[in-house]
């Protein structure tokens, strides 16, 4: 799969906390859904400013089980996540399917249909 790579990078950039890594993978206008407080936020900026709030309350870890590049060129990555209080105790662990759609080398935008949240 083309992204994979790519894909794999982000998330472990993510879960490192190197936000500059991150962000530097999507494009200047990303859309990306506000999971945590509901929501999307838009552009790089506001990514930051989402993932700073979240992180300073919930340490959120996402380890990619399986990608599945669609027909249109989105790619399907299932993930464990958990996220865990300042004190360390868990208050989620679940799989969770994100779609990213196609900006060419970055990540243009993630669609998370709240029908999709859960990959059983």
């Amino acid at each position: 799969m083309e992204h994979e790579s790519s894909l794999r990078r982000l998330y472990a950039a993510f879960n490192a906390r190197d936000i500059d890594t991150a962000l530097a993978g999507m494009t200047p206008d990303v859309d990306w859904p506000n999971g945590w407080e509901g929501g999307y936020v838009k552009g790089r900026d506001e990514v930051r400013a989402y993932w700073t709030r979240q992180w300073e309350a919930v340490d959120s870890r996402v380890r990619p089980i399986a990608l599945v590049e669609r027909p249109n060129g989105d790619v399907e990555v299932r993930v464990q996540q958990t996220g865990r209080d300042t004190a360390g105790t868990v208050l989620f662990e679940q799989e969770v399917l994100h779609v990213y759609s196609d900006g060419g080398d970055l990540v243009a935008g993630r669609a998370l249909d709240e029908g999709d949240r859960t990959h059983a």
